[in-house]
């Protein structure tokens, strides 16, 4: 008997599929982050900023919106123009609300550990790409607003007076 577990589906198209079920059963706007470089992905070129896109997948933004376990497909107007979009589930990076940024970056899927011998003969894995890293950034903080001596000011600023001054 084997110690190696049976092969299983990737879990990515699962949790894109829930995560969008429940943005929008919270009345939000999914949006998918989408590495843009990845083989099969079909989007506007005039979209793609710094190798990636976002788009906007809620019900009132695209037409016959398909997500299946190897790919999430739908038309939508960019610029006017309705174009027919694909990407491939291992191109999706993240899910999230616009409104709260509430969601997740999906994680890569689980390659089961074991002997070589986990592929057929003659056939090999491909590696997975190294994805990028998330970080949590403060939209608040700028270069000018870091303290390096010591620990920020969590004062808050003193309110500005108007500078109009009533004339009798």
């Amino acid at each position: 008997m084997t110690d190696q577990a049976p092969a299983m589906t990737s879990h990515r198209p699962y949790l894109l599929r829930a995560l969008y079920e429940w943005i929008a059963d919270n009345g939000m706007t999914p949006h998918i982050l989408v590495d843009a470089r990845r083989p099969g992905v079909r989007v506007p070129a005039h979209a793609v900023q710094d190798g990636r896109v976002v788009l906007n997948i809620a019900d009132r933004a695209v037409a016959r919106l398909e997500m299946d376990n190897d790919s999430v497909r739908f038309s939508a107007r960019f610029g006017g123009v309705s174009q027919s979009v694909v990407v491939p589930i291992a191109a999706v990076l993240a899910v999230y609300a616009r409104e709260t940024g509430q969601g997740m970056a999906l994680p890569e899927d689980i390659v089961a550990s074991g002997d070589d011998d986990a592929a057929p003969a003659g056939e090999t894995q491909a590696p997975t790409p190294a994805r990028p890293a998330f970080e949590s950034v403060d939209g608040g903080a700028t270069d000018r607003d870091a303290d390096a001596d010591g620990p920020p000011d969590d004062t808050p600023p003193e309110p500005r007076r108007g500078h109009l001054r009533v004339i009798k």
